[in-house]
């Protein structure tokens, strides 16, 4: 499934428990949203994993906004890794939690990756606004990190109480506490006593956290649950394409258990909608055609840039109708188009009238005549759109509603 343009992305930072200020970032749902969710990154990871990244915005492009973070002393939050523990980043996460309600966005789908979804599987029941979990490739027994770890390290650890270790590779300053805060979790009891739905991902062929592991959190938990075969994909979903259908499975799991798009005020019967979605100052939810999206202001003019312009849609209507009523046409005539493409700009000159100027191009594949082709060009003028553009238009008075 592939993904539509980045989607907003905006900085958020909180406070944790001991005071430190953790950063993160909110990928902003499209459309009319669905909720909001939490995402835990893996281990050492930090927010701006590509998984995490991809998993996010791919979730925002669905309607379903997402925060992820960094975790005490990673990345750009405050604080030290080699003071940092596992239940450390579970009050991490209802740290966050509680700065999402604050701000109006309660997280009601709770998403970890690797150590990131034992987290999350921990932190679900200190999480009052949680209604669903869904995990990918966590291990059943948080201690199993610690192979992870090169055993020269860990022997230094339990003896001087902190060192720097390799981790996958990377140098890390870990301390002891980490490594005792990891074994005293009881990971059944932890799993048992979730109560939320829990969809689990994993893939066959993991070899830094085993296909079994995931077995294991299924018997444990309770219904509802699920779980999901991610075939080929590695450990980090490093490539895209699976990164990608996470995000799609997550999303469509999750939709039961996420409140219900409740637009405001009464349903009007109209060829088109637009709603103010309450995120940034232009951002709208439209909805016509049976289809919803974004339209907005670049951030150039205070909007988001998530979304075209009212003039960028005036110019797709353009280049839709000039597209349909020449695709029309040649079809009629039996002549061999296989493929047409419009390209519109809009531009205003205060000194001419009218002010507004339309151009088109148009481009076509197939074996055509220069009579054709002329012909083409002059169909263009004809379409209903450029016709009412054209000559103008009426328009009734505008009626309103006092607020409720």
């Amino acid at each position: 499934m592939a993904l539509r343009s980045p989607v907003p992305t905006r900085p958020f930072e909180f406070l944790n428990a001991q005071g430190h200020r953790l950063s993160g970032a909110l990928e902003m749902p499209e459309g009319v949203q669905r909720g909001w969710a939490l995402f835990a990154h893996c281990f050492t990871c930090g927010r701006n994993n590509l998984a995490a990244v991809r998993i996010a915005r791919g979730l925002a492009s669905m309607g379903i906004g997402v925060l992820r973070f960094d975790f005490t002393g990673l990345g750009d939050s405050e604080g030290s890794f080699a003071d940092a523990s596992f239940s450390l980043n579970v009050q991490d996460l209802v740290s966050a939690a509680g700065a999402m309600e604050t701000a109006g966005m309660p997280p009601r789908l709770l998403v970890g990756h690797s150590l990131g979804g034992s987290a999350v599987l921990a932190a679900a029941d200190r999480i009052a606004s949680t209604r669903a979990v869904a995990t990918i490739a966590a291990p059943f027994d948080v201690a199993q990190v610690l192979h992870l770890l090169d055993p020269a390290g860990l022997a230094r650890l339990e003896t001087d109480g902190q060192a720097l270790v390799q981790v996958v590779g990377r140098p890390m300053a870990v301390g002891k506490v980490f490594v005792d805060d990891l074994r005293a979790h009881d990971p059944g009891a932890r799993i048992a006593a979730l109560r939320r739905p829990l969809l689990l991902l994993h893939a066959p062929q993991d070899r830094t956290v085993g296909i079994e592991n995931a077995t294991r959190i299924f018997l444990a938990a309770r219904h509802p649950k699920s779980f999901l075969s991610l075939d080929d994909a590695d450990h980090l979903l490093s490539k895209r394409e699976h990164a990608e259908q996470v995000a799609h499975l997550i999303a469509t799991w999750a939709t039961r258990y996420l409140p219900e798009p409740s637009p405001a005020g009464h349903p009007v019967a109209a060829d088109a909608e637009a709603e103010e979605t309450g995120l940034g100052k232009f951002q709208l939810a439209l909805r016509s055609g049976g289809s919803r999206w974004l339209a907005d202001e670049p951030a150039t003019v205070g909007g988001l840039g998530s979304g075209p312009t009212p003039y960028d849609l005036l110019s797709s209507a353009l280049a839709a109708c000039t597209t349909m009523t020449l695709r029309h046409y040649a079809d009629s005539k039996g002549w061999p188009v296989t493929r047409i493409r419009t390209a519109v700009s809009h531009r205003k000159d205060k000194a001419a009238s009218p002010s507004d100027f339309f151009s088109r191009r148009v481009f076509f594949e197939g074996t055509l005549t220069q009579m054709q082709h002329a012909q083409l060009l002059e169909m263009a003028q004809r379409c209903p759109v450029h016709r009412t553009l054209e000559g103008g238009a009426r328009f009734e008075p505008v009626e309103g509603e006092p607020p409720a």
